[in-house]
């Protein structure tokens, strides 16, 4: 009897039918029809890793050889406004390494989880921005995951770690509160110890934000050293200058030099720097960079040149099949240093 039981009951499990409910079969009926892309510059919605499966942003998401794939983040902007484009698929993009094509092996687009470090310039030239500096982080951490990491290097004349790795966002706040502004401007050094400090990293995406009102005047390091450093690594750099205007009075030779400098370094990991001369525009900056770092596309590939040679290698992205859209931009590292072994 008891055995005629288990056969019933066994047999009526093997005939449920499969359901529309069944999570892959329910992506598959709800895919929307092709379409051309659509404007969004709001954040994307913010999931937890431990939701859902891993992509391939959660193994790694800057421009780097991972085994055998290179990882390149690339944001869209309208190049009219610079408003950020999201809604590009796999197929609007083609991708060149030293101009031989490259098959695009992956795509992706989503948010995940950032490690970031804020190099944060208290030189004496800053007394009078300290304020709206600190609300620019403000600003920018309010765009910040749960599962994001930040540190915290500020300089004056010599660089300190004065937050170390935490997922506190308010632990930076709180200390920036009772930063103030006093000698001279090691900026590379700062720069240079954030890089350092970044290989602690848990997080495959990794960001530099620099606030700072530009030149060097107190550095051991060399601006040749601290590029290259930059450039070899795997760390996108975003800054923001603040500058006094062209003209005044207060405006030093070093500050002459600071647009060009943190241009150079920004412009090589993908980055970019933002000048400021209205105080007033300080949040929303550091809020539209915070906003570029959610929204951008990471192409991945599997270089036709597999020598492990140690020499840097330029890469192209061409947006296509656009045409339906105004014109744009695409802004990515332009090269990587293959591995040596």
């Amino acid at each position: 009897m008891m055995r005629s039981f288990w056969t019933i009951a066994l047999l009526g499990i093997a005939l449920l039918p499969l359901t529309a409910d069944d999570p892959v079969e329910k992506r598959a009926e709800n895919r929307p029809a092709a379409q051309a892309p659509t404007i969004n510059i709001q954040p994307r919605s913010r999931t937890s890793p431990a939701g859902s499966g891993e992509t391939i942003l959660d193994r790694r998401a800057d421009l780097r050889i991972d085994t055998t794939l290179v990882l390149v983040p690339v944001s869209v902007t309208l190049a009219a406004t610079g408003k950020l484009l999201t809604g590009l698929e796999k197929e609007n993009f083609e991708l060149s390494e030293d101009k031989v094509g490259q098959e695009i092996a992956s795509f992706g687009s989503e948010d995940v989880p950032l490690s970031i470090g804020i190099v944060f310039d208290c030189s004496g030239s800053m007394s009078n921005k300290l304020d709206r500096s600190r609300q620019a982080v403000a600003q920018f951490l309010r765009t910040a995951n749960p599962e994001d990491e930040f540190f915290l290097v500020q300089f004056n004349d010599r660089p300190e770690l004065t937050v170390s790795f935490t997922s506190r966002p308010e632990d930076i706040q709180g200390h920036l509160t009772w930063v103030q502004s006093k000698g001279r401007t090691a900026l590379l050094d700062g720069v240079a110890m954030a890089m350092n400090e970044m290989k602690k990293a848990k997080n495959g995406r990794k960001a530099l934000l620099i606030i700072s009102d530009g030149g060097d005047n107190s550095s051991r390091f060399t601006e040749s050293e601290v590029r290259s450093w930059v450039r070899e690594g795997d760390v996108q750099t975003y800054a923001i200058g603040i500058y006094e205007q062209i003209g005044a009075r207060g405006r030093t030779p070093e500050e002459l030099g600071g647009p060009g400098l943190l241009s150079d370094l920004a412009e090589q990991t993908g980055g970019k720097s933002f000048n400021v001369e209205n105080l007033a525009d300080l949040p929303d900056v550091a809020a539209k960079i915070g906003l570029e770092l959610r929204n951008q596309y990471v192409l991945g590939y599997n270089p036709k040149n597999a020598a492990h040679d140690g020499k840097y290698r330029k890469v192209e992205v061409k947006l296509v099949k656009v045409k339906e859209l105004p014109p744009l931009r695409a802004r990515y590292r332009p090269g990587y240093v293959a591995p040596a072994q």
